[in-house]
């Protein structure tokens, strides 16, 4: 796939106020706003799809990165590590879900990518709206059907991560709580657990693609608009709650079901 130019040189300021709403956004959802954030890369600073990707795979990856330690007050790494067979699991699936999912989008046509991105949005509108909220309780699953089901659903999940460069916490969230009977906090970090390794290889795989150098040609606007979406996380962060969930979802997930209509038609 032919790598493209973006049309303009995106501004420090906007691509810092660009990541700072978004960052925002899903900070009031507890999640790190990627999928907010690649309709605006597609659509208002008109990055070709593959390019979105990959740069919104980097901005996901400093986002999560620096959300894992922010959590450690609330969750501890031994925690986390306590429940190490949850986190293996996923991974199992999850690690080669990035693999596939990225050396896929990197032989679409752009046209195609714009489709299964817009078909992806539609997908986490709908989870956000159906699995958010989903409450702590005994393990759907247990022993080797639990084990078999966390490993195709990481698979599923490495796919979404990889074609959409985002951590996948909407999909990992209500995954633990719903399959694993996860306390929702911890369900949390554990994502954060999953997704960082998991988005690392998808990033490897997409290093190995020409599209890569959107990266080196755009440092300015990557570093900005990562600095803004951590603030901008960290903003949503503290005002969760104030916003009601029975307004906040639906809206949110209005935005997503527009968003995908505007990547569905773009040229």
């Amino acid at each position: 796939m032919d790598p493209s130019v973006a049309s303009s040189s995106p501004s420090r300021p906007a691509a810092f106020g660009g990541g700072a709403i978004i960052g925002a956004l899903g900070g009031l959802i507890g999640l790190g706003g990627a999928e907010f954030r690649l309709p605006l890369l597609i659509g208002l600073f008109r990055f070709a799809a593959l390019e979105a990707v990959i740069l919104n795979k980097a901005m996901s990856l400093v986002v999560v990165a620096t959300a894992l330690p922010f959590r450690v007050g609330t969750i501890s790494f031994g925690t986390i590590a306590d429940h190490w067979p949850v986190v293996v699991n996923l991974l199992a699936g999850s690690l080669v879900g990035a693999w596939f999912g990225a050396g896929w989008a990197t032989r679409l046509r752009s046209e195609t990518l714009y489709k299964v991105i817009a078909l992806m949005l539609v997908i986490i509108a709908g989870v956000l709206m159906l699995g958010h909220d989903a409450n702590v309780g005994q393990p759907l699953l247990s022993g080797a059907a639990q084990l078999v089901a966390g490993v195709i659903a990481g698979f599923a999940i490495g796919i979404v991560a990889a074609l959409l460069g985002v951590a996948g916490g909407e999909l990992l969230i209500p995954t633990l709580v719903l399959l694993f009977g996860a306390d929702i906090k911890l369900a949390g970090s554990l994502s954060l657990a999953v997704s960082l390794p998991t988005m690392l290889v998808g990033f490897t795989r997409y290093s190995r693609d020409q599209s890569f150098s959107v990266l080196g040609r755009n440092k300015v606007f990557l570093l900005a608009m990562a600095a803004g979406s951590v603030v901008g996380t960290f903003i949503g962060g503290l005002l969760l709650g104030i916003v009601p969930n029975v307004v906040l979802l639906p809206a949110l997930a209005a935005i997503l079901l527009i968003s995908a209509w505007k990547v569905w038609n773009h040229k």
